[in-house]
């Protein structure tokens, strides 16, 4: 397995809620491209080395995922719909760690479940192709139900 050196970027805040970097050099076992089932072996491996299981229940890591995902939004906040779409450096890195974040939590949760989430995607487009047909939904939108 190749070693890559990553660069990690840690945000922490002072008491007054401003954003403090904090860079850290580490070395991290890392192919260029992991397949799903090689990142969440290392994520339960991550997570057993601090033995932190005990806290990682579904009902935990699914409100954990919502606080990242509300990190997100936090992002966006009152940006225009033009500035949402070109973030500015700082805004894009941040954005790339909460969407990391959640992504973390979310293979957490399927692995809790034994769920293949490439399988899951792929079966929940097919459905909603059902439910969206392109003759009734393109342009539109509105609810399926609504079509």
């Amino acid at each position: 397995m190749d070693h890559k050196k990553i660069i990690a970027t840690t945000q922490r805040f002072d008491g007054r809620h401003h954003p403090i970097a904090v860079q850290t050099n580490i070395e991290i076992p890392f192919r260029e491209m992991p397949t799903l089932e090689e990142i969440q072996v290392k994520l339960k491996r991550f997570v057993q080395q601090r033995d932190w299981e005990q806290y990682h229940s579904p009902k935990n890591l699914a409100m954990a995922l919502a606080g990242e995902a509300a990190e997100i939004l936090e992002i966006f906040q009152w940006l225009t719909e033009e500035q949402s779409r070109k973030l500015g450096r700082e805004d894009l890195e941040a954005l790339k760690d909460e969407l990391a974040d959640t992504f973390i939590y979310l293979l957490e949760i399927a692995g809790s479940f034994q769920i293949d989430l490439l399988a899951a995607v792929q079966n929940k487009i097919r459905k909603n192709a059902l439910k969206y047909p392109r003759e009734k939904a393109k342009g539109s939108a509105k609810k399926y139900t609504r079509l």
